[in-house]
């Protein structure tokens, strides 16, 4: 089996190339960096390169049997800022992807979408695939209308796909410096001895997923078969929600060194409460985290502390 992972030298892609090779699935990477934490493996396929360069779409993806997409140029603060270029840079992109990927019979398109923000406010906690699609930021809008061109080629051409709405995944490899990923986030500033930043009361709830238990999920969408009447899109988080201030009260009881936070006005394209319903995962790909938030967290800080944080760069997240 071989495997493209588009935006695989960043923080989820790198940790889905690792499983996939112990898996003995052979691996090309496309991505606009190198990787920021992890060296190159000889064993893996490297391609540097920009989803924009549609003649560079038509060759990444020969001789493939998975494509997995988890690159994304923009964060859902961003999105709203310039949301032409959202659209631009992630939506018309991804069609020419997929128009490439029909033109040589990819066997199965995995995407990850948004389950923090496809849904908007929800009307229901724990939320299910069936609730309705309402973002507030533009992100959300994009990778929604990417998940309904999925299935447009699905029903044109046969394109076979699985899409899974990711929560908040967390773990090693996260960028510290990133610009969303508030454990990630909040780790990173621990170790440097500086205060974490908490948007509006801390009473934002959200769901954290460990990021092997995310990897091993986007492994079994792989392997999914499905049928024309089969569901194709999948909540893919831990099933149970955080305040942020409950966040910090588990991160404070993991780290055992002082924590410092500091409280920030609201944002507006945040909504109060993101907790989503992993039943149809659990039934249909046979899938549910085995990790729970404090074991995570003591992993991703045992990473963060292996680190020298001073000299990595501030960038967004990847």
């Amino acid at each position: 089996m071989k495997a493209l992972v588009i935006g695989g030298n960043g923080f989820i892609g790198t940790n889905l190339v690792t499983a996939l090779k112990e898996k003995g699935v052979k691996v090309r990477v496309f991505d606009r960096y190198a990787s920021k934490f992890a060296g190159p493996d000889d064993k893996v396929e490297y391609i540097i390169g920009d989803l924009g360069n549609h003649g560079a779409l038509h060759e990444i993806v020969q001789d493939m049997d998975w494509v997995f997409h988890l690159a994304y140029t923009t964060l859902p603060k961003t999105s709203n800022d310039d949301p032409l270029y959202d659209v631009r840079s992630n939506l018309i992109d991804t069609i020419q992807l997929l128009q490439e990927c029909h033109k040589v019979g990819i066997k199965k398109f995995i995407f990850i979408s948004s389950g923090g923000t496809i849904y908007g406010v929800p009307q229901t906690i724990p939320i299910k695939e069936s609730h309705p699609t309402e973002p507030i930021c533009s992100y959300g809008i994009t990778k929604l209308a990417i998940e309904k061109y999925l299935h447009l080629f699905y029903h044109l051409y046969k394109l076979d796909y699985i899409v899974l709405r990711l929560s908040n995944p967390y773990g090693e490899w996260q960028n510290p410096h990133a610009k969303q990923g508030a454990i990630g986030v909040f780790l990173g500033r621990i170790a440097q001895g500086e205060a974490i930043h908490i948007w509006g009361d801390g009473e934002i709830v959200r769901d954290y997923v460990y990021i092997k238990d995310a990897v091993e999920a986007l492994i079994l969408g792989a392997k999914y078969k499905a049928d024309d009447d089969a569901p194709r899109i999948f909540n893919i988080g831990s099933g149970q929600g955080y305040s942020l201030n409950e966040l910090v009260n588990v991160i404070r009881a993991t780290v055992n060194v002082p924590v410092k936070s500091e409280y920030l006005p609201a944002r507006d394209l945040d909504v109060p409460a993101n907790v989503l319903d992993i039943s149809l995962a659990e039934k249909k790909l046979g899938w549910l985290p085995s990790t729970d938030l404090a074991d995570g967290i003591a992993a991703t800080w045992k990473w963060i502390r292996s680190l020298d944080l001073t000299k990595q760069e501030t960038t967004s997240a990847r």
